[in-house]
């Protein structure tokens, strides 16, 4: 059995290689003039599903992404990285995991792909919990931080990093997985795959009634300055001071 279809989920976040600073009045990131690019760990996802389909692990890939009508930048180059087709559920609501991994849910149930394969985490809040919520909702087995995926017939072995070293896990599909950084490297998207995507399908649908955000921001600042680094001159003089310091 190969996989008919997977898909991907995908996030629009501020370029992770910009620097940002707070709006002034503390409620959130000043976004005025900057680069918007897919979530690095999802680009991960798109370029691993595009290697399935390489592999004839996959027939289909289909990628979305829940916002305002800017995603659109995002679905498109997903579709030229190799995605075949694109959904935008579009919405002006601020969302929370939960309300991501809800909306989710209502597009793999129409979808009905074998298998979901998005990012750990997006930069820009680093939740690392909307796949996690996403595969309990449709009470799909998971992995997580998978740094090596394998199909074989219906099943998918995934080689996940912890703490303690690397885990393998083999689930049956359909399935969740969620990719980590040293899964693979996405490949430069060239001109032939950009003209391409522009004749490729990007569906719109609005969304359905947002649920309410459980959490909420309170307030966005820069972190403390670090303290100006010291020279010492010897093993003992840096004993010295990490003992001042009452780290030893």
């Amino acid at each position: 059995m190969t996989f008919m279809k997977v898909m991907v989920p995908i996030k629009r976040v501020v370029d992770p290689y910009a620097k940002v600073r707070p709006l002034a009045d503390a409620t959130g990131v000043d976004t005025s003039g900057a680069k918007f690019e897919i979530n690095p760990f999802d680009e991960i996802a798109v370029e691993e599903a595009v290697r399935l389909k390489e592999s004839g692990a996959a027939t289909e890939i289909v990628v979305v992404s829940i916002g305002k009508s800017e995603c659109e930048d995002q679905l498109r180059k997903a579709l030229a990285i190799g995605a075949d087709r694109a959904i935008l559920v579009e919405t002006d609501a601020q969302l929370d995991s939960p309300a991501v991994a809800i909306l989710l849910k209502e597009v793999v149930a129409a979808e009905s792909p074998d298998l979901v394969l998005m990012g750990k985490q997006a930069t820009d809040d680093d939740c690392n919990q909307a796949g996690q919520m996403l595969a309990a909702k449709l009470g799909w087995p998971q992995a997580t931080f998978a740094a090596k995926v394998q199909v074989s017939g219906s099943s998918v072995t995934v080689t996940r990093e912890t703490d303690t070293g690397e885990q393998v896990v083999t689930l049956p599909t359909p399935c969740l997985v969620t990719t980590d950084l040293r899964l693979n490297e996405p490949r430069y998207v060239a001109l032939p795959g950009i003209i391409k995507a522009r004749s490729k399908p990007l569906d719109r649908r609005p969304a359905s009634a947002v649920q309410a955000a459980k959490t909420t921001m309170t307030r966005v600042e820069l972190p403390p300055a670090r303290p100006a680094g010291r020279t010492v001159g010897s093993v003992a003089e840096l004993a010295s001071a990490i003992k001042e310091r009452g780290v030893l």
